[in-house]
Parts: structure tokens; sequence; C-alpha cells
């Protein structure tokens, strides 16, 4: 039996109206009412993830900023927490002033960005969040950041990708959450990581774990989770490696997963 579920929000938990459709729902508390723990697992900021957490009717610890930040919804204590280091934190900003990319940073759960421009504008319509325009930036970076974002072009990113990896060194990790943000974290904080963290947490083992994706940003928790499950919505390399590919986002996927795995209901 499965003991613990960890859902990505985005394309996946919610679908293209940014909903929680009342038949997911019902399977989430179904899922909860068998004694089964489920959390969410997701690229957002805690303040922009609890608010789908506690509409959901959960109260346990979710999994934010890649997996950085573990904080449990109930009493908001932090229980697993990793911040990109500084070193590469400066580095990071100084490539970006020389290229002049955008790049953005979340300080205490608030986002920063270094000038006013559409990317920021378009990134904080898709969910909603307040953000702070700090044009003296070296302020910013020289504090504790569970992530720093890149906004450009899908190719543009890519590019970058070998690049950044070179300058900034193992200590941290480097995924795309979507084709237009490139997220810079510590290397420990990933998905999977905190899916470890959880499962320990919790007295489970990861082969009564669950986790449900779209994104490449998902494909470590689903690596390391007893039953890696992607969303038949998801990028192709993530369908790839998973275990089970259900419905889409819009198609009540998350429900599918829960019924055919955690309730037993075909």
């Amino acid at each position: 039996m499965y003991k613990l579920i960890a859902i990505d929000i985005d394309d996946t938990l919610i679908n293209d109206q940014k909903e929680v459709t009342p038949a997911t729902q019902q399977a989430l508390e179904a899922a909860v009412a068998k004694g089964v723990v489920v959390t969410l697992a997701t690229g957002r900021a805690y303040a922009s993830a609890h608010k789908i957490a506690r509409q959901t009717g959960l109260n346990v610890p979710i999994i934010t900023y890649q997996g950085a930040l573990v904080k449990n919804l109930l009493d908001e204590n932090v229980l697993y927490e990793r911040y990109v280091p500084l070193v590469a934190a400066r580095r990071l900003y100084e490539f970006c002033l020389e290229r002049n990319l955008h790049l953005q940073t979340y300080i205490d759960d608030k986002l920063y960005t270094r000038e006013d421009n559409q990317k920021i504008k378009d990134y904080t319509a898709l969910n909603n969040t307040e953000y702070f325009v700090e044009p003296v930036f070296s302020k910013v970076i020289e504090q504790p950041a569970p992530k720093l974002l890149i906004i450009d072009e899908p190719e543009v990113l890519d590019e970058l990708i070998p690049e950044l990896r070179e300058l900034l060194g193992s200590e941290v990790h480097i995924t795309k959450s979507k084709p237009h943000f490139l997220e810079i974290m510590h290397h420990e904080g990933t998905k999977g990581h905190a899916l470890a963290f959880l499962a320990n947490h919790f007295g489970c083992d990861l082969s009564e774990t669950i986790a449900i994706g779209d994104s490449w940003n998902d494909h470590e928790m689903l690596e390391c989770a007893g039953l890696g499950i992607a969303m038949e919505n998801a990028i192709p390399e993530l369908k790839k490696l998973a275990d089970y590919i259900t419905t889409s986002n819009n198609e009540d996927g998350v429900k599918h997963a829960i019924d055919k795995f955690v309730l037993n209901v075909e």
C-alpha cells in the first residue's frame, strides 16, 4: 500500500483554468481518509503554494521552491531548507549583468527583481504573486535565497545551461520548470531530495511513495518514488522515465492515478 503521494501543482494538480476540480478534490480527500499522506511538490514559493494546499484541505508539510523548502502548513514550521550557496549566487548575478539577462530571487518568501519589466509581470500573472523591485540588486543577492530564476526564450536557456553548470559547479542544481524558466537551487534543493526527506519524516520507505508531475523539474521525484507517474500533458522526456502515464491535467489525471493506485477503483 502506498503511504505518501507528492503532487506537482501547475499543469498537474490544477487544470488550465488554475482550478482543482471537485472530482480531483474528492480523490484527495478519499486518499487522506484512507490514511495516506498527500502533499504538494512545486517550484512555487511557499507564499503561493500554501494557498492552494489550504484550499484542498491539506494540513501536512509541503515541498516548495523545487524542494529547497519543506514547510508545515499547520504551524508553518520549517522542516527542510537549502539555500543557493552565496559564492554561486554572486557569480550568477555577475553573469546575468554581463549578459543582460533577467534574474529574480526570493528572500523570506518575497519575490525580488532588479527592474520592472514584462518578464516579471508575465511571471507573476501566472500565479498572482506580489513582487518587489530592488535596483541595487547586489544587496538582495547577499541574502539567503532558496531559488534564483532566469526568464528567457527556451533556446537561449538551453544554451546557458552548460555554461552555468561550469560556472556555478556541483553545489547547485539547475533545472527548467517551464520552457521559459531556468531555476537555480542548492544541489540538495530538488523535489527528489525533499520527497526522500518527507518519506523518512513520516516513517515510510521510498517504495511506498507516489510522485506525480508533468515537467522536467519533476524527474528527480519520479525517479526516486516507488511509483513515478507522468501526466498525459507531460513533456516527452518525463513520460519516458515514468512508471505510468495518467490522463491530462484537464481530464482529472491526478484523480485517475489516485483511484487506480490508492483507492483501487478502476
